[in-house]
């Protein structure tokens, strides 16, 4: 059975994953996609750790996934970075729609 305080993570980090989504999804400006998806994955950060913490105690397994996890966000959001700021001296936007010109 699923304790009473798994309900409240979960929820939080389920309206997490959702809204990082939907924010990737809708958004044309690549800073808010890169801030949503790290919405996304902070959001899976959170499961390992609750389901760490509520079924298995005596173990680290969530947490160290959870920092392998953010590791791989900070060097995703410093390569993406480095690619937003040669787009915007390139092209001067970030503007999703206007990468088209990239492909020539």
């Amino acid at each position: 059975m699923i304790e009473p305080g798994l309900y409240h993570v979960l929820f939080i980090s389920s309206a997490l994953f959702f809204i990082g989504t939907y924010g990737f999804l809708t958004r044309r400006n690549l800073i808010t996609m890169l801030m949503s998806l790290e919405l996304i994955l902070n959001s899976v950060n959170l499961n390992f750790v609750a389901f760490n913490k509520w079924l298995w105690p005596g173990k680290l397994d969530g947490l160290f996934f959870a920092l392998f996890v953010i590791a791989i966000a900070a060097a995703e959001a410093a390569v993406a970075i480095a690619i937003i700021i040669n787009l915007y001296r390139t092209h001067q936007s970030i503007d999703v729609e206007k990468t088209e010109e990239m492909k020539n």
